[in-house]
């Protein structure tokens, strides 16, 4: 199954999580500015980034964005 990404979700998992983006941007040693970029969709967190966000709030990986199934059959010959 393929996957697209839908909305970032980091403000939500933020909130859940009783942090801001700006503390998130100090624990990881970025400008705020580029965490809002991620939670205003302005750019797509790299794998990585995700990952060390993903532990810094304690979410799963998969929970930073939405993602939309891509449900096309695929005939083989």
């Amino acid at each position: 199954m393929k996957f697209e990404l839908g909305r970032c979700l980091l403000n939500e998992r933020l909130m859940e999580s009783g942090k801001s983006a700006e503390w998130l941007a100090k624990d990881l040693l970025f400008k705020p500015e580029r965490v809002y970029d991620f939670i205003e969709n302005k750019r797509v967190m790299p794998l990585k980034i995700a990952i060390s966000i993903a532990d810094s709030i304690g979410c799963d990986v998969r929970d930073l964005y939405e993602l939309i199934s891509n449900d096309i059959e695929v005939k083989r010959d």
